[in-house]
């Protein structure tokens, strides 16, 4: 079954994302208001699936995003070296009182019966004050790039950096890339900056220019000026809905070959069922459902469009495809973090049924 994608064989990256980089202050199971010490990781909505191709799937893979001359910007740095991503930096000079900044998101885990909070501080934010202009994509593209990446999270953060995804991704398809949008509507990103009726508009205009999209109902709804679905979900594992939605996306972008998401049933904090779907090129795929235990469960979508995309990037069909990500998105809420922790062969086994005996 072809994917209808075209997807270069050859490239010095095999994947590259633009987007903002963040830290995540992670307190565990204690809320913030009773806080009294936080792990940090670094993130980032399209840092986070390169770092899983480079760590996990060992892909060549780069972001392109802004980076300020802090110990804060350092120790952001440090991680995205240490994850096998080659960084493409807009630099930022700190003035030592207000900013700019590396935006801070602060995420308690929850526990049981007590869900996850998060909220940001994102204010004078560099990468919201990127912009046309800043990045030279001819140059980053000139030695080939198979797969572009951004997402709706950068998106919303301020006028200029829609019009960056918008030029970035129009130099990835005049050098034969695939590309790929994930909608990630977050409304307290949008509420600040225009609301839905802007995020229909500036989302509308960038994926005029998108192969391969990723959201769930809601994203397609509230990001796209979709329709609820005809069809009612009888569980949230239940994709007809989702798939419902399809003809109209397509209809209103006929050039997108691919719609993919997760399915997410949540019991309690640290107990889901877990499936993905996929939509590509006429035909729908769907994953085994999995009872997940999860540890953290940020970066869990992330991690399946990684694995996704790994397996499109390598050729497999596209039921494998769904399964790699399902699998490698499953692995990823148990380490912390929103970054993976697994290898390829931890991913491909669960992928085929694999289970949690132990490996002696």
């Amino acid at each position: 079954m072809s994917t209808g994608l075209n997807i270069r064989q050859d490239g010095a990256l095999d994947f590259l994302s633009l987007g903002a980089l963040v830290h995540r202050l992670d307190p565990g199971i204690i809320p913030f208001r009773k806080a009294t010490e936080c792990k940090i990781h670094v993130s980032g909505g399209e840092f986070n699936c390169a770092a899983n191709l480079a760590d996990c799937f060992g892909l060549n893979t780069g972001v392109a995003s802004a980076m300020v001359d802090y110990p804060i910007g350092a120790l952001i740095a440090e991680r995205v070296r240490a994850m096998g991503v080659k960084p493409f930096y807009k630099q930022f000079k700190h003035n030592g009182v207000n900013g700019p900044n590396m935006a801070a998101v602060y995420s308690d885990q929850g526990l049981g019966v007590r869900a996850p909070i998060v909220f940001y501080n994102r204010s004078n934010e560099a990468a919201a004050q990127l912009k046309p202009g800043d990045f030279d994509w001819k140059a980053i593209f000139a030695d080939g790039v198979r797969w572009f990446h951004s997402g709706g999270i950068f998106a919303a953060l301020s006028p200029t950096t829609a019009e960056v995804i918008v030029e970035a991704m129009q130099a990835a398809k005049a050098a034969g890339a695939v590309t790929s949008f994930d909608l990630n509507y977050r409304a307290k990103l949008w509420n600040i900056s225009g609301g839905e009726e802007r995020a229909v508009a500036v989302l509308d205009r960038i994926v005029k220019n998108v192969d391969v999209l990723v959201g769930n109902e809601e994203d397609l709804q509230k990001g796209l000026g979709i329709p609820g679905p005809e069809v009612a979900a009888k569980s949230k594992l239940d994709p007809s809905a989702f798939f419902g939605m399809i003809d109209t996306v397509v209809k209103k972008h006929p050039h997108v070959k691919i719609v993919a998401t997760t399915l997410r049933e949540v019991h309690s904090t640290n107990r889901h069922s877990w499936g993905a779907v996929a939509w590509i090129n006429g035909q729908t795929y769907m994953s085994p459902t999995a009872a997940l235990d999860v540890h953290d469960r940020v970066g869990g979508g992330d991690g399946y469009a990684s694995g996704f995309f790994y397996g499109l990037l390598t050729g497999e069909s596209p039921e494998e495809a769904v399964k790699l990500g399902w699998a490698h998105g499953a692995l990823l809420t148990t380490f912390p973090g929103d970054t993976t922790m697994a290898t390829v062969d931890q991913v491909r086994a669960f992928a085929q049924g694999g289970s949690a005996r132990i490996q002696r």
